[in-house]
């Protein structure tokens, strides 16, 4: 993913929310709806989640060192499961609270007109912010379908900003039916049902960003396609007779590492060995750039199925 498209969609999503949040509050505070505090919350809790996906692609751009020699990539990934933590703590978990208790000790709503302007603003901003994540993910999604991006992007900050901002224009829409219905009505149950269906929506992006980056923390391997690149760039080279083993690692969104063992001929010098294995790796990086570590490890395969060794000879068959 491009940082540059990346850190557009997010900067515009933490200016709309942050806007968004403040007027929210200030309807809050002269309304006394519950689902606009929700919805304030939110939007605080999505600007704070903005910077910390900025702060993570900083970070990750650390030089190697010692300590962590093939770098700080994956720290994208820490921050986005931060991500997935604030939202359902602070969003969900509050609003929910929130929608609970205005139904325990209802009250009426001052100034009904301020939340119905709060809302259609801030509907119109997060449309904007919306449309910003989809205009950068459109290249990096490609025929993919919207689900199968969020599903199989590696790196998480496009997807954040998109389900962010889809559960905020969702989340909007339902405060305006809740207040609506709370001001048709004069009942102030409606405004403490939307404020808890609003907590549960946050509750419920929280869940789903927790799972899928949680699979990027634990270690996630390259495409089956750029799998399939891998294996015809080793097996170009016809001193490369079969893969005997491969494994990829994603090191971060934007790189991952490759080990393999291939098999050569038993009476290849070490020198042939060599320009085979470095033709190998350079192919390698020539059909996918993004495999930057690579390891390639030269053996000699012998089919123990086929092979029958003789007394006092050694064999050298290939181990995984």
């Amino acid at each position: 993913m491009s940082a540059t498209g990346g850190n557009k969609a997010i900067i515009a999503a933490f200016l709309a929310n942050l806007g968004i949040a403040v007027t929210k509050f200030i309807a809050w505070a002269f309304s006394g709806s519950s689902s606009m505090l929700a919805e304030g919350v939110h939007s605080l809790a999505d600007s704070g989640n903005q910077l910390l996906l900025l702060l993570g692609g900083r970070r990750a751009k650390q030089r190697p060192d010692k300590e962590h020699p093939f770098g700080y990539g994956r720290v994208r990934f820490v921050y986005a499961f931060v991500v997935a933590i604030v939202l359902f703590s602070i969003g969900g978990v509050f609003s929910v609270y929130e929608g609970i208790s205005k139904i325990q000790n209802p009250h009426d709503l001052k100034a009904p007109w301020l939340p119905i302007l709060v809302l259609l603003i801030a509907i119109g901003l997060e449309s904007f912010s919306l449309r910003t994540a989809i205009a950068e993910s459109r290249p990096h999604k490609g025929t993919a379908s919207w689900f199968s991006f969020i599903r199989r992007s590696k790196a998480p900050e496009l997807p954040i900003v998109l389900l962010e901002d889809l559960a905020a224009l969702t989340g909007l829409v339902i405060a305006l039916l809740g207040v609506g219905l709370t001001i048709i009505t004069g009942e102030s149950v409606f405004d403490g049902i939307a404020t808890i269906l609003i907590g549960v929506l946050l509750i419920a992006v929280a869940i789903i960003v927790g799972i899928e980056v949680k699979s990027l923390l634990v270690g996630e391997g390259a495409s089956d396609e750029d799998v399939a690149k891998i294996e015809q760039a080793l097996l170009a080279n016809s001193e490369v007779e079969r893969i005997v083993h491969m494994k990829t690692l994603y090191l971060g969104p934007d790189e991952f590492m490759v080990g393999a063992k291939i098999g050569v001929a038993a009476d290849r010098t070490m020198r042939e060995v060599s320009v085979i294995v470095n033709l190998a790796e350079r192919r390698v990086r020539e059909a996918v750039p993004a495999a930057r570590i690579i390891y390639v490890e030269p053996d000699v395969y012998l089919d123990p199925n086929t092979v029958q060794p003789t007394t006092g000879s050694i064999v050298m068959l290939s181990s995984d």
